[in-house]
């Protein structure tokens, strides 16, 4: 097995290496003056089981140039399998044509991964189930909700508990947690006026007296996060807890949170860790080395993957 990584996500590729007892790769990723992308292999690679940990985050375009010219630069050193691991995958909200006239990205990075030549894809909570589909090759999605599970139970104290849904599209993923945790579920009923703006209108679920858990996939501007957990303390919640898998948080998404009612936002570390993210109180990282780590360990033992989650 050889660990390979971009620039998007350094810290969690060299945690998965010590994770599996490995070091990463000696590749090179740069830019020229021109800040075209220009990336080296210093190791023999031939006939190898090889692994691109690489993040579609900010700057997504630079990531995803990088990951399509690491997965080129493996294919023609003649690795046996490339497997492009992508802890969060950036363009994941363009899953389906929102207008008139309007793209399918999701769709469309899906056909650049599979034409530069990788074999398989291991990713973790896509925005939409049926982003697995778009590619023809093996893909394994990975669920972050056995991790925020754990850190939610060291969380629940006397109060009664419930988990929330921040929109009707998220209500899978909050059922599986409040199974796991054996709570109640709860959803917040909001009209979008237009892209970025959102207002809640309703809570659809009994949360007076009782400890807020929302949970998602994605926070990036936290607009509908914040105004969901305003909702909920204005229904008479005693606290409220975010449980986030991707912490994308542009602009002011940082300033936001740390003004808002949540007690804490966690989040993982699909995503690097900005010094912004790092000081604020009010934002905790749990890490998916783990089961990143067990996943590409058994993909390369050509063991099940599934089962981790049984």
């Amino acid at each position: 097995m050889k660990l390979v990584c971009g620039n998007s996500n350094r810290s969690l590729a060299s945690n998965i290496g010590k994770y599996l007892d490995t070091t990463l790769a000696d590749c090179d990723v740069k830019k020229f003056a021109d800040k075209e992308i220009f990336v080296e292999m210093n190791e023999n690679v031939r006939g190898e089981d090889v692994f691109i940990i690489q993040s579609i985050s900010f700057p997504a375009n630079d990531n995803l140039m990088e990951l399509l010219i690491l997965i080129d630069t493996m294919k023609r050193a003649s690795a046996k399998r490339i497997t492009a691991v992508v802890p969060y995958y950036g363009y994941a909200r363009q899953d389906r044509k929102s207008g008139p006239r309007t793209p399918i990205s999701a769709k469309l990075v899906a056909n650049l991964i599979e034409k530069a030549g990788a074999n398989r894809v291991l990713s973790m909570d896509f925005h939409a189930g049926q982003i697995q589909g778009f590619f023809d090759i093996p893909t394994d999605n990975l669920f972050s909700a056995p991790i925020l599970t754990h850190d939610i139970k060291k969380k629940i104290k006397g109060n009664d508990s419930i988990v929330v849904s921040p929109d009707a599209g998220g209500v899978e993923r909050a059922r599986t947690i409040a199974s796991r945790i054996e709570s109640d579920l709860a959803i917040v009923d909001k009209r979008r006026e237009k892209a970025g703006v959102s207002e809640v209108m309703n809570i659809i679920g009994e949360v007076k007296k009782r400890s807020c858990f929302i949970v998602d996939d994605i926070v990036d501007s936290a607009g509908t996060l914040c105004n969901a957990a305003q909702a909920l303390m204005n229904s008479g919640a005693v606290e409220v807890y975010a449980y986030v898998t991707h912490g994308v948080l542009s602009g002011e998404a940082i300033e936001r949170v740390n003004n808002s009612s949540l007690k804490k936002l966690i989040i993982t570390d699909t995503i690097e860790e900005s010094e912004e993210v790092k000081n604020s109180k009010k934002i905790e990282t749990v890490s998916v080395v783990p089961l990143l780590g067990e996943a590409i360990k058994r993909i390369s033992e050509e063991r099940s993957v599934s089962s981790l989650f049984d």
